[in-house]
């Protein structure tokens, strides 16, 4: 591979629980991707829905990481800690911002439809203005109009080629700051790749549907657009993308032939033609070479 130093990659979870088989293949394919590149890998808390946080679970998946030989370059990042950041983002996004003051039952009853991710697409009632006797409950970015293909996001993915997603007919104007007060995901996520000079994003293909979104995002802000690669979701049997909501269980290995055996299980659905390992550090000395190799141009999708 030739020598990117100034690659920059992350792995950002969500401490809504312990980590598992799925975010830890999340996980692997961005450190992978990160030292095969001879760049730095950053690891980022989510934690900016402070609700849905479980005491314990962000030092827990530090713990596993480290354990597991996924050691992180510079400080950790709390986006719990970073609300001024966004606060700023969304005044410089200035009159692309409006007030809604629709509520979950109201937009279900009015939507456009439902989004690739599974989100309502909005109508757009409250764009021009709030009703009478409507107070804001979220604010939200509006989205081009249509004409013209105004609307229209396309960038390449590394591992699925070309995506294009028309915003205003598969999005509809978007949450940046819920009801409940917590800036949303699509805005957090886009300052912090800015602020910590992420080149590149490795993550599962459930988000790729976000992607356009953080783009137009992005360009509103003048920000730097990383390059993309979304890997495959590990699912259970019955199909279902694993999740602490569809019951997945934690990986908690007790000693190094565990911590191997978790490895090796997450490199095998990544398609690693690796040979067993005899240590953590040994597994590591023989995957990011395997995946140097096939993350050659173009990446080897599974």
């Amino acid at each position: 591979m030739p020598n990117r130093s100034n690659y920059i990659g992350r792995f950002a979870p969500s401490p809504s629980g312990p980590l598992h088989q799925g975010s830890l293949v999340a996980a692997m394919a961005s450190y992978l991707d990160a030292r095969a590149h001879h760049g730095s890998w950053l690891v980022r808390i989510e934690d900016v829905d402070e609700g849905r946080s479980v005491p314990g679970a962000a030092e827990g998946i530090l713990a596993l990481l480290r354990s597991l030989g996924m050691d992180w370059d510079g400080e950790v990042v709390w986006q719990s800690r970073r609300k001024q950041l966004y606060q700023a983002a969304a005044e410089q996004l200035g009159a692309h911002v409006y007030p809604c003051g629709c509520n979950r039952r109201e937009i279900a009853d009015s939507r456009l439809g439902t989004a690739p991710d599974g989100s309502a697409i909005y109508p757009g009632t409250c764009r021009h203005g709030l009703a009478p006797g409507k107070t804001m409950r979220s604010l939200r970015v509006r989205v081009p109009d249509p004409a013209g293909h105004a609307d229209l996001i396309a960038f390449t993915d590394r591992a699925a080629g070309p995506v294009a997603q028309h915003l205003a007919s598969e999005s509809g104007d978007f949450v940046l700051k819920r009801a409940d007060g917590f800036w949303a995901y699509q805005l957090a996520v886009v300052v912090d790749d800015a602020q910590q000079g992420v080149t590149d994003i490795v993550r599962g293909a459930d988000l790729i549907d976000s992607t356009p979104r953080q783009i137009y995002l992005q360009h509103l802000l003048d920000l730097p657009v990383p390059r993309y690669l979304h890997v495959p979701v590990v699912r259970n049997a019955d199909g279902e993308k694993l999740s602490k909501q569809t019951g997945a269980l934690a990986v908690a290995p007790e000693d190094e032939r565990q911590a191997l055996g978790a490895l090796q299980a997450s490199a095998a659905f990544l398609q690693l033609p690796l040979a067993p390992a005899s240590s953590v550090s040994a597994f590591w000395q023989a995957a990011i070479p395997a995946w140097g190799n096939r993350v050659k141009p173009p990446f080897a999708a599974a």
